[in-house]
């Protein structure tokens, strides 16, 4: 089940059959059910998830009983809770599949050892980061100014393979409004 982690390494940079199998034996496959949280929250995250099959979502569940989705993670993505990960600080946030997923996870003392075994790998991995904080910061900047309709709109043009696989209640908390909200914006624009 490593193949497309591999798969996906070999898009940025030559990885050998001998370095593809120290990756392997630093990662486990992890499979999820809808709703399953990977990482609760309210702690230190210290592990990190590619993504296989799903899709992710960095969740932080309020005390008026709301979710808020800060962000969704699918196919060909790594997903953890970056700065608790690397600073070893506690945090709030929590990672939940929004539909069944399949993950390769590793912890970060693996990661570490990784690193050591092939130091390219770190490079790679803070590149990684750092292009998806950079996107992260895009995308929620396309959706200042805009109205909520206009929102969901951004939304299923920029993510409409997400949007088939969530829960709608998710794609409200990413956006900020109600379930409710959602709904009847999505009968005014069929």
């Amino acid at each position: 089940m490593i193949d497309p982690l591999i798969n996906f390494l070999r898009l940025l940079r030559y990885v050998s059959e001998e370095d593809a199998e120290i990756i392997a034996n630093h990662f486990e496959y992890k499979t999820f059910k809808e709703g399953d949280f990977l990482f609760n929250g309210h702690r230190v995250c210290t592990e990190m998830f590619f993504v296989c099959k799903g899709v992710l979502r960095i969740v932080t569940h309020k005390e008026t009983g709301i979710d808020v989705t800060h962000f969704f993670h699918k196919e060909n993505q790594l997903c953890t809770i970056l700065q608790s990960f690397e600073e070893g600080s506690p945090t709030e946030p929590g990672i939940q599949a929004c539909c069944d997923v399949e993950v390769l996870a590793i912890s970060k003392s693996k990661l570490l050892t990784l690193y050591e075994r092939l130091p390219y790998m770190k490079e790679i991995i803070e590149k990684i980061n750092q292009q998806h904080l950079i996107e992260k910061v895009r995308v929620r900047n396309s959706y200042l100014g805009e109205d909520a309709e206009n929102q969901y709109k951004l939304f299923i043009m920029q993510n409409p393979d997400i949007a088939l696989r969530v829960p709608l209640k998710d794609i409200a908390g990413y956006l900020g409004i109600t379930p409710q909200s959602l709904s009847r914006i999505r009968k005014n624009i069929r």
